[in-house]
């Protein structure tokens, strides 16, 4: 009687896998544009989820809105989510920003509000919230967006564009009339830890002459010394100074990083950008997401980041 010996190599073992959490993990603070206190809870969520928002609170209760691009509804001074149908979730690009930078693929965050809360102003506080709970790998290859050719959108002086690349990286440049900011560049890939070390940490900022306008508008409702960089003319007017020499350029590349987190997927490419803002950030990701010749999935492998095109199958071998 022959006996049949059947040899599996599981390909996909080579290539770095989905992540989410290890345990879910919470925290409470103030809504930056609301002034409302709100809760966060982060939870685990299974492979191919995604990033997806609920909203627990009464008037949004059982809301789920996905973390994508096509479900912004607003983009006034933040990132909102909107499911269409009235309900939203704000202020999401500073998490959003953080779950990149971790490598966090999968993620479900309760909300009970409309907005999500800004603890210091920076990402820093959504890191620190992630190596707490801790970062589990999945039984499934991580998918990423590999740009394949330039695509470029401009609006009067602002311009953004994604070109390929061999890891995700940003260059970006601002220029403001007030010397406390001045014209302000960097250039940062993000691996290897480079955007808790680089980014994480940089604060939103405002300008103290338009807080009454914006307050008037119902945003900053929330805003403070404590979760925000103030500018007052050519002076910084937080005690402590800023956290970064150039805190200000840092800050509007950690806003596009959580931005561009809306492709659904991580982006393998360079982004660059001059005095962009959420608005130009998702007007760019929804041209690139509408042209099939300028991007595709694939996968990255997991010891030396070479791009894939696609992964195999196991192979079953038999032998008699």
């Amino acid at each position: 009687m022959e006996q049949t010996v059947t040899i599996v190599v599981d390909n996909s073992a080579n290539y770095a896998p989905q992540q989410t959490l290890k345990s879910k993990i919470s925290c409470c603070g103030t809504g930056l544009h609301s002034g409302a206190n709100v809760s966060m809870t982060l939870l685990p969520a299974p492979p191919n989820t995604g990033i997806v928002f609920r909203r627990t609170d009464a008037d949004g209760n059982g809301l789920e809105i996905a973390a994508h691009v096509e479900n912004v509804v607003d983009d006034r001074m933040c990132t909102t989510l909107g499911d269409g149908q009235g309900a939203t979730i704000a202020t999401v690009e500073h998490l959003m920003a953080a779950l990149s930078g971790c490598g966090i693929d999968n993620l479900y965050v309760e909300v009970d509000g409309a907005e999500l809360p800004i603890m210091d102003g920076s990402a820093a506080p959504f890191v620190f919230l992630i190596e707490c709970a801790g970062i589990v790998e999945q039984d499934m290859p991580r998918r990423v967006i590999e740009i394949l050719k330039p695509i470029r959108v401009e609006d009067e002086h602002r311009l953004a564009e994604l070109s390929p690349g061999e890891c995700f990286s940003v260059g970006f440049e601002i220029e403001f009339g007030s010397h406390a900011i001045g014209q302000q560049d960097m250039d940062v890939e993000l691996v290897n830890g480079a955007f808790k070390g680089e980014l994480s940490r940089a604060r939103t900022f405002g300008f103290i002459e338009e807080v009454d306008q914006l307050r008037a508008a119902g945003l900053a409702l929330g805003g403070s010394l404590d979760n925000a960089v103030v500018v007052s003319g050519d002076e910084v007017l937080n005690e402590d100074g800023l956290r970064y020499k150039d805190e200000f350029v840092r800050h509007k590349i950690l806003d596009c990083v959580g931005d561009l987190y809306l492709a659904g997927a991580p982006i393998i490419g360079h982004f660059k950008a001059s005095r962009s803002g959420h608005a130009l950030n998702h007007t760019i990701l929804r041209s690139m997401l509408a042209d099939s010749e300028s991007w595709r999935y694939t996968n990255v492998l997991r010891e030396n980041d070479d791009l894939i095109e696609d992964f195999e199958e196991p192979l079953a071998v038999a032998t008699a």
